[in-house]
């Protein structure tokens, strides 16, 4: 079973964990929009402590407004309308010899359920700026733990431990399961409070129930799954203990949170919610709701602001978070070089004037129809590469696919010249970048 299918099917797991479901619909969301430690509503404008796992509209920054979300040109989720923003701590796995990788991800699907107390309970869109979080990333034990912990689990599939409270000790051929249901009754007043959980509560089981006399409209209920391949990890398990930690430094799981902000026009989301009812979940069944290709998801980015390494084998997590295990609250780690400058976006192109050329941007191919005709690979291709073969056969643009392909030709169609993710590392040089899966980094002589 692929990581996308058990996403997409999972609905009768969903049934067992949170009972009741009358009507809802799942919106699947490809892989990260972003991996960065940014969190515009915990650190506003600044770095974050941890690096997190965030999918949706890439109108994401440091700092947000409802203006900036509904800005957004892409998202990496299936429903057009919605340009908001999830995310959670990333997961990583530590090795045998103590240093860290991250886990692969497999996307993640948003879970829009009608929980209502009663039949006729009125039930609410999010309105304009409206952002929540839950969790505690600083809990390490159940002491104190409120109602909100309940909407914390983690689910092994294919394993045997079923759905549980902590990271479980069980190999999972199916992938991890991240699992968060997010606060549903609001105050009706404010979009947001001073410390983002205020304006926002529990009904009485967490999930389900009345909601408080503070708290009367219910909101739509939001249910989150992140996915994780945890299965390519199996050999850095130590006298059965699972290898991995959460982004804060968390290896149990109990710090499990999740953040949200909508990018939704309240009219839509509205009408969905109210005649959008289909038992299946399937999105599919929901007029009311444009869906995009996944070609179109998977292709959706906001790049990094900070200049930091975040995949690959590293010494520390980034920030440099240690591993804090309970029962004591964990503390905000020392000061330890880690990079707190915001700076600006990374790019993904090769200046290349020297050579009479520049730089056009990312676009489609199509294997049927290619986006430039001529074809030329070499294991060991770099931007130069390509260009100085282009120069020589005449072309006038030059373009680099799948990490050692190169094309040329005379002309881009502008409709192809529309794609965003051309972040795949040059076969011959890893500090540049040559295309993507059917995406090409075209180059055009000046």
């Amino acid at each position: 079973m692929k990581l996308l299918d058990a996403i997409m099917t999972s609905a009768a797991a969903l049934m067992a964990v949170l009972p009741m479901v009358d009507a809802f619909f799942r919106i699947p969301c490809g892989g990260p929009l972003l991996r960065e430690r940014a969190d515009p509503i915990v650190n506003p404008g600044a770095v974050s402590n941890h690096l997190h796992n965030i999918v949706g509209g890439n109108g994401f920054d440091f700092t947000m407004t409802y203006a900036k979300s509904i800005a957004a040109t892409c998202t990496t989720c299936k429903v057009v309308q919605d340009k908001s923003n999830y995310w959670i701590p990333d997961l990583y796995v530590q090795a045998r010899n103590g240093s860290f990788h991250n886990v692969g991800n497999g996307g993640a699907t948003i879970y829009y359920l009608q929980r209502r107390d009663t039949p006729t309970e009125q039930l609410y869109a999010f309105p304009e700026g409206f952002r929540m979080l839950a969790g505690d990333p600083m809990r390490r034990s159940l002491s104190g733990a409120g109602i909100e912990q309940k909407g914390i689990s983690y689910a092994c599939l294919g394993g045997t431990t079923g759905e549980t409270g902590t990271i479980p000790n069980s190999k999972c051929p199916y992938g991890l399961r991240i699992q968060i249901v997010m606060p549903s009754c609001w105050d009706g007043k404010n979009v947001d409070s001073p410390d983002h959980r205020s304006h926002v509560a529990y009904p009485s089981d967490n999930n389900n129930g009345k909601c408080p006399s503070t708290h009367p409209k219910r909101l739509v209920t939001l249910f989150y799954e992140f996915l994780y391949d945890i299965k390519t990890w199996d050999s850095e398990w130590v006298n059965d203990k699972h290898p991995f930690v959460l982004s804060n430094g968390d290896r149990e799981g109990l710090s499990l949170h999740g953040d949200f902000v909508s990018g939704w026009n309240p009219a839509v989301l509205q009408k969905a919610i109210n005649e959008c009812n289909a038992e299946s979940g399937n999105v599919e069944d929901c007029p009311v709701l444009k869906l995009q290709e996944n070609k179109a998801m998977d292709d959706c980015m906001v790049p990094p602001s900070i200049k930091e390494q975040t995949e690959g084998w590293l010494p520390k997590l980034p920030g440099c978070n240690p591993i804090q295990l309970g029962p004591a609250r964990a503390i905000q780690p020392p000061n330890c070089g880690a990079v707190t400058t915001i700076g600006p976006k990374q790019t993904y192109s090769t200046d290349v004037s020297s050579k009479g050329w520049t730089y056009v941007g990312c676009a489609f191919d199509d294997l049927g129809a290619r986006t430039l005709p001529y074809r030329y690979a070499k294991n060991d291709m770099t931007v130069p590469k390509c260009i100085d073969h282009c120069t020589s056969k005449g072309y006038t643009y030059a373009g680099l696919e799948y990490a050692e392909e190169c094309f040329c030709g005379y002309a881009v169609a502008p409709s192809r010249l529309t794609a965003l993710k051309c972040t795949m590392k040059c076969a011959g040089d890893k500090t540049q970048y040559c295309g993507g899966p059917q995406k090409l980094s075209i180059y055009k002589k000046k």
